[in-house]
């Protein structure tokens, strides 16, 4: 217990620990450690955006996808999976309604679905941004060239989610088919970073065959690469994956991990998921109470939530966009945070050397 108070506080005080101690840290928490750690992480969190809780209104465009990973629920080769794609004007409509509700970020969340050319993607880009120039737009739609990057952020795209899965080669290749690579993952995640993106990664917890020294992994390649947003959840398993009888991840390790996440960069982007508040009825509070600052409501029209199925019994699939924000504004008033009608960018955030007060 006092080695991971030690690790805890060298964490917050130089913002890294070398891959022994990450293990160490991991292997050896206990909850009155998390606790410790959690407290930590609130006044970071306090210290850089109050109380303020920031929305991005998710549109998931397109279950289609060509890659063949064994965790998804939308693989290529489920044949189970319920196949749709929004019309242009159908994902407008879904800004028009976020937009009148509060939501001043759209993220377009799609599986690598070819039918969408990229002269398509860049008018889908540069319609949003016309319409609604107050607003970011967060793209998550997988692995692409230098230049499809470059020409979305030319059409208006501000932020890129690229989650990296896992940061050990060895782990990568047993959770992904053989034509995906992490060299290949972690050089997209690089030309975003050049090109300007806000730029996002992130990792499973507790996805099969997973170590404390995988996590050790990708707690030293997030330092590295230095993202603006992390998004981390627990694994869950998928009925037509080949993972389907493996255990999932736990809300315990996720919240430590959050918690750890804030330590290390504190004025980071970091979301309470969906898939925490799929475990745990109370997950997503308790990604904020851990140090998280971000939520994603869903703004798909009801009619195709369910199909976009990354993992079995997804929360929030039939409620509508005005339901979702009011419940979620409810749940964070009750643990005293609200939310922000506000793009929350990392550039607005400010970057003051003091400690948080406490």
């Amino acid at each position: 217990m006092e080695q991971n108070i030690a690790l805890i506080d060298k964490l917050e005080a130089e913002s890294c620990l070398s891959r022994e101690e990450w293990i160490a840290l991991i292997e050896g928490r206990s909850p009155s450690g998390a606790e410790y750690l959690f407290q930590k992480a609130r006044k970071w969190q306090q210290h850089f955006f109050g109380s303020r809780i920031y929305t991005r209104g998710l549109i998931e465009f397109t279950n289609y996808c060509k890659n063949d990973c064994y965790y998804c629920g939308i693989r290529r080769s489920n044949p189970q999976a319920q196949r749709y794609r929004l019309t242009k004007e159908e994902i407008l409509e879904c800004c028009q309604i976020g937009y009148g509700l509060g939501f001043r970020t759209f993220v377009l969340q799609g599986g690598e679905d070819g039918r969408f050319s990229q002269k398509e993607l860049e008018d889908l880009v540069y319609a949003i941004k016309s319409r609604y120039a107050d607003c970011a737009v967060t793209l998550s739609i997988g692995e692409r060239s230098y230049e499809s990057y470059l020409g979305l952020f030319r059409a208006g795209a501000d932020r890129y989610l690229l989650r990296h899965e896992t940061a050990d080669s060895n782990h990568y290749r047993s959770l992904h088919p053989p034509e995906l690579s992490l060299e290949k993952r972690k050089q997209c995640l690089y030309w975003l970073k050049e090109i300007g993106y806000q730029t996002g990664t992130g990792f499973m917890v507790g996805s099969p065959g997973q170590t404390a020294a995988h996590l050790a992994e990708d707690m030293m390649f997030i330092r590295k690469l230095e993202p603006q947003m992390v998004g981390i959840g627990p694994f869950v398993p998928h009925h037509g994956t080949p993972f389907a009888g493996e255990p999932g991840g736990t809300v315990e390790l996720t919240l430590f991990l959050i918690g750890l996440l804030r330590l290390m960069l504190p004025n980071l982007l970091l979301p309470a998921t969906t898939a925490l508040g799929t475990i745990d009825p109370e997950g997503r509070e308790k990604g904020i109470l851990a140090g998280a600052n971000v939520v994603m409501p869903n703004l798909s029209p009801t009619s195709v939530r369910k199909k976009y199925e990354l993992y079995d019994n997804k929360i929030c699939t039939g409620d509508e966009a005005a339901e979702c924000w009011a419940c979620l504004n409810r749940r964070m008033e009750k643990i005293g945070y609200e939310l922000a009608v506000s793009r929350g960018d990392f550039e607005s955030i400010p970057h003051p050397e003091e400690k948080p007060p406490g």
